[in-house]
């Protein structure tokens, strides 16, 4: 038996035991892999391929458009806007009444409405002029000035108490109040509504309506005081 282990002895170390070999080897293969692993997990950080993202500045935006919405250019008027004024005043259609009356209710303001549309199809924009009092508002005559080569030509007028022009989807609309005898301005007994058209040179026109008003208010007779005509000082 001695003889045995002596003669072992002699050729080599001795055996591992059971056992403790294969632990080393596992324990060494384990942390190379460990090894390996951390390098895989360096590499992907650092390409950005798989890994988490990488470090550094981020890269700015290029070629995304803008939220904000461009302006439009806004499109010229075709409205040109008139001295009514001076037009009624060098007219010859209008009358001497009117004309003296055309006076200013204050600074520069002269009781006089101004309405652009297309009426007669000239191409430009026709032009309406309603005169009014100062006191009451009463509509004392209606213009309508057309274009006609580089100035402007009265092509309808209309002088009476209490009238006014608009225009109305392409038509010359024309609003005329209606007294009875005995009827304050400020209360007549109706209205006269009156569409004109312009056809060849003129306006025609195309229908009426007639309004007449109540003489009732909530109930009871309108009597009493009212509102005279203006003096026309």
């Amino acid at each position: 038996m001695r003889g045995l282990s002596g003669g072992h002895g002699g050729g080599g170390a001795e055996p591992p035991a059971p056992g403790s070999g294969g632990a080393a080897g596992r324990t060494a293969v384990a942390g190379l892999a460990a090894v390996g692993l951390l390098g895989l997990l360096a590499t992907g950080c650092s390409t950005g391929g798989t890994g988490p993202r990488d470090e550094g500045p981020a890269p700015t935006d290029q070629g995304v458009p803008s939220s904000r919405p461009t302006p439009a250019a806004s499109a010229p008027s075709p409205f040109r806007r008139v001295d009514a004024v001076a037009l009624l005043k060098g007219d010859p259609k209008v009358g001497d009444q009117v004309k003296r009356d055309l006076k200013p209710c204050g600074p520069d303001a002269y009781p006089v409405d101004t309405s652009y549309g297309n009426l007669t199809g000239s191409g430009a924009a026709d032009v309406v002029v309603n005169v009014l009092t100062c006191g009451d508002a009463v509509g004392v005559g209606t213009y309508v000035y057309r274009m006609q080569g580089r100035r402007y030509e009265n092509v309808f007028a209309l002088e009476e108490p209490a009238v006014y022009s608009e225009i109305d989807r392409g038509d010359l609309v024309v609003t005329k109040q209606v007294y009875a005898e005995g009827d304050p301005i400020a209360y007549p007994s109706g209205e006269d509504v009156i569409t004109y058209r312009w056809t060849s040179d003129r306006f025609t026109e195309h229908y009426a309506v007639r309004n007449e008003y109540s003489k009732a208010v909530e109930g009871g007779d309108i009597s009493g005081p009212a509102p005279t005509a203006p003096s026309g000082d």
